[in-house]
C-alpha cells in the first residue's frame, strides 16, 4: 500500500491519449501525446523547411492542426499520420512560397542555387501566378475537401488509402474530390477572368 503512493502513473498508449482527447477535449492529454512525437514532427519539418525556425513554428502550426482534425478524423496509427499531416504542412508552405520540390533530395544545393540565382522566363511568372492562385483557391475548398484533393492529387493516394488516412468513408472521398475539383475550377476561372 505505502509503495503505491511512490509509483510513477503509468503512460497511455496513443490510442489511449487520442481517446481521452476524443472524449474530452482535453488539450492536456493531446499535448502529452504530441510531446512524445514533437521530436519527430521537428525532424520532418527542418527536413522540408531547411529553417530551424520555420521548422519550430511548423512544429507549432501543425500542433494547432491537431486540435481540429483529431476531432473528425478517426485515426488509426498516430505516429504515421501525424507524419503525413507535418510533410504536407511544409509542402502547402513550400507551395505558397511558389517553391517546386520533389519528395526527395529536397534543395539540392547546385540545383536550388540555379533555381534561385536565374531569373525567370516569362512562362515561369505565368505558371509561378497559376500556382499562387492554385494554392489560394485550395485555402478556399473546405477541409475535407482540400485534403481529400492534397492527398489524391500531390501524394497521387488511392481512394481507399485516403479513407485510411482520413477516417471518411470511401464515398464521402469521392464526393470531397468531386466536389473540391469542381470549386477549384469555378475558383482559378474566377482568377483568370478577374
Amino acid at each position: 500500500m505505502f509503495l503505491k503512493l511512490f509509483r510513477r502513473k503509468t503512460t497511455l498508449t496513443d490510442t489511449e491519449y487520442l481517446s481521452e482527447y476524443r472524449r474530452t477535449g482535453d488539450l492536456t492529454s493531446l499535448g502529452e501525446l504530441y510531446e512524445r512525437h514533437m521530436d519527430m514532427v521537428f525532424a520532418v519539418c527542418f527536413k522540408y523547411l531547411r529553417d530551424d525556425e520555420e521548422a519550430k513554428d511548423a512544429v507549432m502550426q501543425v500542433f494547432e492542426q491537431l486540435i481540429s482534425d483529431l476531432k473528425t478524423h478517426e485515426v488509426q496509427n498516430f505516429k504515421s499520420w501525424l507524419h503525413s499531416v507535418a510533410r504536407n504542412y511544409c509542402l502547402m508552405q513550400l507551395r505558397l512560397k511558389r517553391v517546386t520540390v520533389g519528395d526527395e533530395g529536397i534543395f539540392e544545393n547546385e540545383a536550388y542555387e540555379n533555381f534561385v540565382a536565374e531569373p525567370p522566363e516569362k512562362e515561369d511568372w505565368e505558371l509561378d501566378n497559376q500556382l499562387s492562385d492554385l494554392g489560394d483557391c485550395l485555402q478556399i475548398l473546405a477541409q475535407e475537401q482540400r485534403r481529400s484533393v492534397e492527398l489524391f492529387y500531390f501524394q497521387q493516394l488511392c481512394y481507399q488509402q485516403i479513407a485510411e488516412q482520413t477516417g471518411f468513408a470511401i464515398n464521402k472521398v469521392k464526393s470531397y474530390l468531386q466536389n473540391g475539383k469542381r470549386n477549384l475550377k469555378l475558383c482559378m476561372e474566377g482568377k483568370q477572368n478577374g
